[in-house]
């Protein structure tokens, strides 16, 4: 069985690549988001997964912020929302050939960890991406994380929110990572969930809503999990 997965995983990377290089080839045509809508898509429709959608999403929603397992994260939540997504990611990433071209493009934002005086830029950048309309999206965990534990919460998505008041949406994806990992070479088709928790809007003087709200979508996850089969 296992060397199906494999199998599964091989054909499964291969099409997230190939879902990559559309969204680069139809960008002069179709832009932002549109290009990563129909790249999503192109995904889906190869490797098979769907999506089961709970909750409602806030269509004035100027961030979500999203728990992450897998690669395909991204994929799952471009069809999840009509929204143009900014997604906010790791500097390095900008710099790998084709992956970074792939962010560049439609305007992804670049954060470097190691440098504080990127600080600025990022809000810089986040400023010019919400008056294009667009939702900063980001996974606060800051990298994948197979477990079933949410790890703690980058400070970087409560400095933008807070800075801009911004309505914030939280977003549980579940178990991803069961579906598609790519440092376990394993892939099986399914059914994705995706609920969209109630929106609020950031409180500077708030010093711990960043805390308090992991904390929430750690318990959304765990109800989700607990009271359905599905997952079992």
């Amino acid at each position: 069985m296992m060397i199906f997965a494999r199998i599964r995983w091989a054909y499964a990377t291969v099409v997230i690549f190939l879902g990559l290089a559309l969204s680069i080839i139809i960008f002069p045509i179709f832009k932002a988001p549109k290009s990563q809508k129909i790249s999503s898509r192109f995904i889906q429709l190869l490797t098979g997964f769907k999506i089961r959608i709970k909750g409602k999403e806030d269509s004035e929603a100027q961030m979500f912020l999203l728990n992450h397992q897998s690669d395909m994260d991204i994929a799952v939540m471009e069809l999840a929302t009509k929204k143009a997504l900014a997604w906010v990611a790791k500097k390095e990433l900008f710099e790998v050939p084709f992956f970074g071209l792939a962010l560049k493009l439609p305007e992804d934002i670049a954060i470097d960890r190691n440098d504080k005086k990127s600080l600025l830029k990022l809000l810089k950048d986040a400023k010019d991406r919400l008056n294009k309309g667009k939702t900063i999206t980001i996974f606060p965990e800051g990298t994948r994380n197979r477990k079933e534990k949410m790890l703690p919460f980058k400070s970087g998505a409560k400095v933008i929110a807070d800075m801009y008041k911004l309505k914030v949406q939280p977003v549980v994806l579940m178990q991803t990572a069961k579906h598609y990992d790519i440092k376990r070479f394993y892939y099986k088709p399914g059914t994705i969930t995706v609920i969209f928790m109630e929106p609020f809007y950031a409180d500077k003087n708030d010093e711990l809503w960043l805390k308090n709200l992991r904390e929430k979508m750690q318990r959304v996850y765990d109800d989700e999990l607990a009271n359905s089969s599905g997952y079992r």
